[in-house]
C-alpha cells in the first residue's frame, strides 16, 4: 500500500552499528535478553519517563480516542456494501472523527474505520505530541558512536538494554483465542466492505498477513488486500515485488504441489495494526519495530492450526494456508490511486480455523480517492524515517510525499547542494531503494525550498528548470497498480533536476535573487499596520 523509503528502518540500521561494536557488548545485550536483569528494569523506567507505554488493544485506544473527543459511535443500521465507504469517505475528507459502527447491517460485530485519519490521531497512536518526538527517538538510537573503553560500554547497557526490551514476546495464551472455530464457521459472520460500485466483492482491507520465509524460517507481516469468495476462500493479492509473494515463489520452486501456512490478523493496537504496512526489509520482523514504536513488546500467541504466531490482543484471526498450485481471478478493487485496479490472477487463501474475542470489532480501512485514512499513515511514516534517510544522504534536508502523489507518484525532496549533479544523485539512490524504486517522478529542489507547501515547491520548481537540460528518464520496475504503465510492473519514471544550476552544470547566465521586501521596511510597517484599517477578509489580525 505504501510506497516508501522505510528500507532504511532506523533499527537496522541501529542493529548494523551494534553488530560493529565490540563482543563484549554483543554478550551484554544477549545477556539482558535472557536475564531481564536490572538494567532492563532501568531502561523501562527511563522509557516511561519519556512516555507511557503502549494501549492494550484496539479498544483500549477506541476508549481514549472517544474519550479526547475523536471518535464518534453510529447507532443508525448502516450497510457494510458501499454505505459505511461513503459514510467514511465524507468524515475523513472533512477532517473529521474516527467512527465506530455499532449496527452494521447483517452482523452483530462492530466496525471501525478511519481509526488514524489524521494528523493528531497518528499521534496519538504512538503517545506523543508531534510526530517529531517518534523521530527524535529514531535519532536518538542511530547516534550511537562505538564505546571506546570499559567505562562507556558500561554506560551503553541501558540503551542496549531498551533494544532488548523491543523484541516481540511469546506468551501461552491470548484474548484473540477466547473463541475458536474448527467446524461451522464462516466469513459471512464479519461486517466485511464492500468499498466500491465496480469492486469485485467484499475485500478485508487491514489484514496483518503473517507467514514463513521458507528457506530462513524468519517471519514477515504485510497488509494485503483480501477479497472475499466464500464463506471459506479469499484472494492473496501478494503483488509481485512484496515480501509476501516472495515467500509464495520461493516454496513453489521447492514444492508445487505444496503449500504454504498463513495466519491472518485483524484489529490491535495502532502500533502493532501498523506492522504489516511498514516495507521494511526481508529479514526484519515488523513485531519489533512495532514493540519499539509502542514502547514495550508486542506479545505473540501460537496459532492453534498452523506453525505461525499471531499477536495476542488482536481482535480476529484467520488461519489457514494457499495452495501454489492454485490461481484465482481477483478484483476489481478502488483502490488508493482513486481508480480501479483491474482484474488478474492471485493466489488464494483458504481459512482451516477462525479464532476470535467474544465480542470483536472489525477494523477496516477506506482506500479511494485521496486524501484517505492511508494518506495519514503515510505521512507519518515519511516523518519519522526522515532521521534515517538524512544519515544514509546527509545532504537531503526534507522530503514530502503529497496525498495527490498517493506514495508511488510523487516524491519531492530538498537537498543542500554541494557539488554539481547532486540532485541527480539523489534521483538514483532514491529509485535503488526497495519500495522507493517505484516513485514515479522524482523532483529535487533546493534546502530554502519548503517541501510541505505545495505552492511554493510549484512556483519554485518550475522557475528553476530549463526542461530539455533538468528532466531525464529511466525504466525500471514500477507498482503493479500504475495503470498507465505500460506493461504490467514495468515503465518509465522522471526525475526533475528543480535546483540552482551551477556553472559546472553547463549553466552560463547570473541565478537571480529571489524577490524579498528588506527588513527594516516591514518592520514599520508592521508599526502602522492597524492605523491603515483595511478591510482584508481572514487577514486583519
Amino acid at each position: 500500500m505504501f510506497s516508501t523509503l522505510l528500507d532504511l528502518l532506523a533499527v537496522v540500521s541501529m542493529f548494523a552499528v551494534f553488530r560493529a561494536q565490540s563482543a563484549a557488548l554483543v554478550a551484554a545485550i544477549l545477556v539482558v535478553r535472557r536475564t531481564q536483569s536490572s538494567v532492563l528494569e532501568l531502561a523501562a523506567r527511563n522509557t516511561k519517563q519519556e512516555g507511557e507505554v503502549a494501549y492494550r488493544d484496539l479498544r483500549d485506544f477506541v476508549r481514549t480516542l472517544e474519550k479526547k473527543g475523536e471518535l464518534e459511535k453510529i447507532s443508525a443500521v448502516v450497510d457494510p456494501v458501499l454505505e459505511i465507504t461513503e459514510i467514511s469517505d465524507r468524515v475523513v475528507k472533512a477532517g473529521g472523527p474516527a467512527l465506530l459502527f455499532e449496527r452494521a447491517k447483517g452482523s452483530k460485530i462492530p466496525v471501525v474505520t478511519n481509526l488514524l485519519g489524521s494528523e493528531r490521531r497518528m499521534c496519538m497512536a504512538v503517545e506523543v505530541d508531534t510526530l517529531e518526538e517518534v523521530a527524535e527517538r529514531v535519532h536518538s538510537f542511530l547516534d550511537v558512536k562505538s564505546p571506546q573503553g570499559i567505562l562507556e560500554k558500561v554506560k551503553m547497557l541501558p540503551k542496549l538494554a531498551e533494544i532488548g526490551s523491543f523484541f516481540p514476546k511469546s506468551v501461552r495464551n491470548g484474548a484473540c483465542q477466547e473463541v475458536v472455530r474448527t467446524e461451522s464457521f464462516s466469513l459471512d459472520y464479519f461486517p466485511i466492505l464492500k468499498c466500491w460500485p465496480q469492486d469485485g466483492g467484499r475485500y478485508i482491507t487491514w489484514p496483518m498477513v503473517i507467514t514463513k520465509n521458507p528457506e530462513t524460517g524468519k517471519r514477515n507481516v504485510g497488509c494485503y488486500r483480501m477479497q472475499v469468495y466464500d464463506g471459506r476462500t479469499t484472494g492473496m493479492h501478494w503483488q509481485t515485488q512484496k515480501h509476501g509473494a516472495e515467500h509464495f515463489r520461493n516454496a513453489r520452486a521447492k514444492n508445487p504441489k505444496g503449500k504454504i501456512e498463513v495466519a491472518v490478523a485483524i484489529g490491535a493496537d495502532p502500533a502493532t495494526a501498523l506492522a504489516g504496512i511498514l516495507p521494511v526489509p526481508p529479514d526484519m520482523d515488523e513485531f519489533l519495530f512495532s514493540g519499539f514504536m509502542r514502547r514495550d513488546p508486542v506479545e505473540l500467541v501460537p496459532c492453534k492450526t498452523v506453525d505461525l504466531e499471531v499477536p495476542a490482543n488482536a481482535e480476529i484471526v484467520l488461519e489457514g494456508h494457499v495452495n501454489l498450485g492454485e490461481m484465482r481471478m481477483e478484483g476489481p478493487f478502488g483502490d488508493h490511486t482513486g481508480f480501479y485496479s483491474l482484474e488478474a490472477e492471485f493466489p488464494v487463501f483458504h481459512i482451516d480455523c477462525i479464532t476470535h474475542r467474544k465480542d470483536p470489532l472489525y477494523l477496516t480501512t477506506i482506500v479511494g480517492p485521496p486524501p484517505q485514512e492511508d494518506y495519514f499513515m503515510g505521512h507519518a511514516i515519511e516523518r519519522i524515517f526522515l532521521p534515517v534517510m538524512k544519515m544514509q544522504y546527509p545532504e537531503i534536508a526534507d522530503i514530502a510525499m503529497p496525498a495527490e502523489g498517493i506514495f508511488q507518484n510523487l516524491m519531492i525532496v530538498a537537498i543542500r547542494k554541494s557539488y554539481p549533479g547532486q540532485a541527480r544523485k539523489i534521483m538514483n539512490a532514491i529509485w535503488s531503494l526497495g519500495q522507493a524504486m517505484f516513485t514515479k517522478v522524482v523532483v529535487v529542489v533546493d534546502h530554502d525550498v519548503n517541501v510541505q507547501d505545495s505552492h511554493e515547491v510549484v512556483w519554485k520548481a518550475l522557475c528553476a528548470i530549463d526542461p530539455e537540460r533538468d528532466i531525464q528518464f529511466v525504466m525500471g520496475p514500477v507498482d503493479t497498480l500504475d495503470h498507465a504503465a505500460r506493461r504490467q510492473d514495468y515503465g518509465s519514471k522522471m526525475g526533475v533536476d528543480a535546483t540552482r544550476k551551477w556553472k559546472e552544470e553547463g549553466y552560463t547566465g547570473r541565478w537571480p535573487d529571489e524577490i524579498k521586501m528588506d527588513e527594516g521596511t516591514k518592520g514599520q510597517v508592521d508599526k502602522i499596520w492597524k492605523q491603515i484599517r483595511l478591510t482584508m477578509p481572514g487577514r486583519n489580525e
